[in-house]
């Protein structure tokens, strides 16, 4: 049981933007459409918007884990939790580039003066310390002794967060 309750809380931190991860991995690598046309056009496009509406609404997160602690089933509330820390994390953190988080009920974008990634807007000091925060989490699992798969997984999103800091930081243009 513990080892799905494990792989559920990391699929629940990877789905809300698991939808932006495929559409522009995609659109980047298979398609070789630009990367300034990726993430000036489509990703504020009318289609993908909707689908960044659906997977990362706090209403629809919020009931299934409202199911899942209604019927006790760990791996689901472990999911479902992990999605809605990505939310509670990811909400703060977009300048122009949010999403509707309270969708279907509204389709308000919440403008925060802060952006992880946008360098005009706080980059330079939060995109570090959500490194070393990931980090941190990343070593406190990595302690725990978790089964071998978890360590690895561990270690491959610990270097992808270093990776995504750095290109963040340091290829992005200002906007």
């Amino acid at each position: 049981m513990r080892t799905g309750v494990l792989l559920a809380a990391f699929l629940g931190g990877l789905l809300p933007d698991l939808s932006l991860y495929l559409m522009a991995g995609t659109s980047l690598f298979v398609l070789g459409i630009s990367p300034q046309r990726v993430f000036n056009e489509l990703y504020f496009s009318d289609a993908w918007q909707t689908v960044f509406a659906i997977d990362n609404s706090f209403v629809l997160w919020g009931i299934l884990l409202a199911v899942a602690l209604w019927w006790r089933v760990p791996w689901a509330i472990a999911l479902t939790g992990a999605a809605m820390l990505h939310l509670s994390l990811d909400f703060p953190l977009h300048h122009d580039d949010g999403r509707p988080h309270f969708w279907p009920v509204s389709d308000w974008v919440f403008e925060s003066p802060f952006s992880y990634w946008d360098r005009a807007h706080g980059a330079m000091w939060i995109a570090p310390i959500e490194g070393v925060i990931a980090l941190a989490a990343g070593i406190v699992l990595l302690l725990r002794r978790e089964p071998i798969w978890a360590m690895v997984m561990t270690m491959i999103l610990m270097a992808a967060e270093v990776w995504i800091v750095r290109q963040w930081l340091f290829f992005f243009i200002d906007s």
